[in-house]
């Protein structure tokens, strides 16, 4: 008796079923070796060694069930992978820990009427990185006085890459720039891969502009771009209620910063987002932000009339603010030649 002919379809099948585990495993080897390495308890040494362990325990299974087609792995590492999920989502963010002192305090907002008291509005005195005054204030802004929105983008390294920070103008003179940043602890420098492993809680920083964009300009030496955002009244006062909602709620809950989903760019898209009732696309530039402008213009949120050549020449603000120091008249000065800023009164 002939035996039975194996149906082509269920053999196909069953490779891609195979092929599927088999990259499930690679994939749960390299991000469960990352995740170890950047959150297991302990010292350096220790974390290298449990993140050792998990990628070799991987590579053992892996090799198991596709040379010995193991029943046995198939079912031990989808036990390991349940284990490592149910560690790292257990993981709690914190707002206590021994801070850097530029991230030391969350702003917090408290809203009567058209008044909005800030506590903890960062005016730092910059002289170097590491040499400093902190300074920490409350401050009290008119939202009925509110009467601009501009967009910071700082670079630093590539093209591709860049910090964005929202500064709001008012009619008498005044200005706070709002900044989505990592929570770095004391010893700790930023890291775009420790970003994607819980190795930052997330913070708002509202400051002074002659803190939190002069340190970019004239001490970083960084190239930081202002442009005005086209936004109707209405919707800047959301917009900047928005950063106090997130704030406050980072006071209350705090939350990891991510690279992708949860970043300086990803949040503001998120706050505008909700406030212009979800009509703005998705896009690759929300996550490569040193291209967020020119996905701005296409979008219409830019002072029209002008190219994005012309915003981007008369935007570049960091020769105009290594030139004005540390002048009292600093967020002026940095705006003139701005396309679409009319002359700013005197602060």
């Amino acid at each position: 008796m002939s035996a039975p002919v194996q149906r082509p379809r269920f053999h196909l099948l069953g490779i891609i079923v195979r092929v599927i585990s088999t990259l499930a495993i690679l994939s749960f080897a390299v991000w469960g070796t990352m995740a170890l390495f950047y959150q297991a308890p302990g010292p350096a040494p220790v974390r290298m060694l449990i993140a050792a362990l998990w990628a070799i325990s991987s590579l053992l299974a892996l090799y198991a069930y596709v040379r010995w087609h193991s029943r046995l792995a198939a079912l031990i590492y989808p036990l390991m992978i349940a284990a490592l999920l149910f560690w790292w989502n257990a993981i709690p963010a914190s707002n206590s820990r021994d801070w850097a002192d530029e991230v030391a305090h969350i702003v917090a907002g408290v809203v009567n009427g058209p008044e909005v008291t800030l506590a903890n509005v960062r005016s730092f005195d910059w002289r170097t990185s590491t040499d400093y005054t902190v300074r920490w204030e409350n401050r009290t802004y008119d939202l009925d006085k509110l009467a601009s929105a501009d967009l910071l983008l700082s670079y630093w390294s590539s093209p591709a890459i860049a910090h964005t920070l929202v500064s709001f103008g008012f009619d008498d003179g005044q200005f706070v720039t709002f900044s989505v940043e990592i929570r770095k602890e004391r010893h700790e420098g930023f890291s775009e891969i420790g970003g994607f492993f819980k190795e930052f809680e997330m913070s708002v920083i509202a400051a002074d502009e002659r803190d939190i964009v002069r340190v970019r300009t004239n001490i970083r030496k960084e190239d930081v771009y202002l442009y005005r955002l086209s936004m109707p009244k209405p919707r800047m006062r959301s917009l900047f209620l928005s950063y106090v909602d997130t704030a406050n709620g980072l006071n209350e809950t705090p939350q990891y910063y991510n690279t992708i989903t949860a970043n300086c760019t990803t949040i503001v898209f998120s706050m505008i987002n909700h406030i212009v009732s979800g009509v703005l696309p998705l896009d690759y530039r929300l996550i490569f932000s040193g291209y967020l402008p020119s996905y701005i213009i296409d979008v219409n949120g830019f002072t029209p009339g002008f190219t994005l050549e012309q915003l981007q020449s008369g935007g570049a603000i960091s020769a105009r603010a290594q030139a004005t120091g540390n002048a009292a008249d600093f967020s002026r000065r940095i705006r003139e030649g701005v396309p679409g800023i009319a002359p700013l009164p005197q602060p």
